[in-house]
């Protein structure tokens, strides 16, 4: 437990202080390329620490799982899943590095309409569905600390983009919301299916089934325990 406490720590401390206060000294430093860079290697490392330290740990029960908690992932990871697939479309503005789609207007486009976070509630919706589902100390650490980088990261990137590309950023996030359809329900979006499109849903569903057969496989729990 140890180990995937300190992992999990570096994580959250890398996520809230290296890529909060302390960022505008190293991109200085190393410039923006190789600050993004170095960024990305030190969360694929941080990260693989906690899932490689996840098995290994004791385990602590909170409360037990059983088949009414068991659903919940099995119902809220397609929907997490959707948020993942939209969130990699080159017209998701909150990705890393947008400059090249800050064209003097951010157009608000497809998922964008949802919310302008769909990675980020990809990862808060993984998170909080297993740590429904799974009521241990270990689990809790784990999906815990994605949870905390990831809602905090909602209010760290709007306020980046709103410092770097101003009333542009502003006039965008007028018109979208961090909440997943907030924007819609106060009328200042319109959502239509095509918004959120066939293909994104069909690559969702693909991606749904595959975790459904593999999940056993490669993380070493069934998807529904059996009793």
């Amino acid at each position: 437990m140890i180990t995937l406490t300190i992992a999990a720590i570096l994580w959250v401390a890398l996520h809230v202080v290296v890529a909060g206060p302390l960022r505008p000294a190293l991109v200085a430093r190393l410039g923006e390329a190789a600050y993004r860079g170095l960024f990305s290697l030190a969360s694929a490392l941080s990260l693989g620490a906690m899932i490689w330290a996840y098995p290994q740990a004791p385990y602590v029960e909170f409360w037990p799982t059983t088949e009414a908690v068991a659903l919940v992932p099995l119902l809220v990871m397609p929907v997490a899943l959707l948020f993942l697939v939209a969130s990699l479309r080159p017209t998701n503005p909150t990705l890393a590095g947008p400059d090249m789609i800050m064209k003097g207007e951010l157009p608000v486009v497809g998922f964008t309409k949802v919310t302008r976070h769909p990675m980020l509630w990809a990862f808060s919706l993984w998170a909080i569905s297993h740590m429904i589902a799974n009521g241990d100390a270990a689990t809790w650490l784990l999906a815990g600390a994605v949870l905390f980088t990831a809602l905090n990261g909602m209010g760290s990137i709007d306020r980046k983009r709103a410092a770097k590309f101003g009333v542009v950023w502003q006039r965008f996030a007028d018109k979208t919301s961090i909440v997943p359809m907030v924007a819609v329900m106060e009328g200042r979006q319109k959502l239509s299916f095509e918004d959120i499109g066939w293909m994104n849903i069909l690559m969702a569903a693909a991606l749904y089934a595959l975790f459904m057969w593999g999940h056993a496989i490669f993380f070493g729990v069934p998807v529904m325990p059996i009793y």
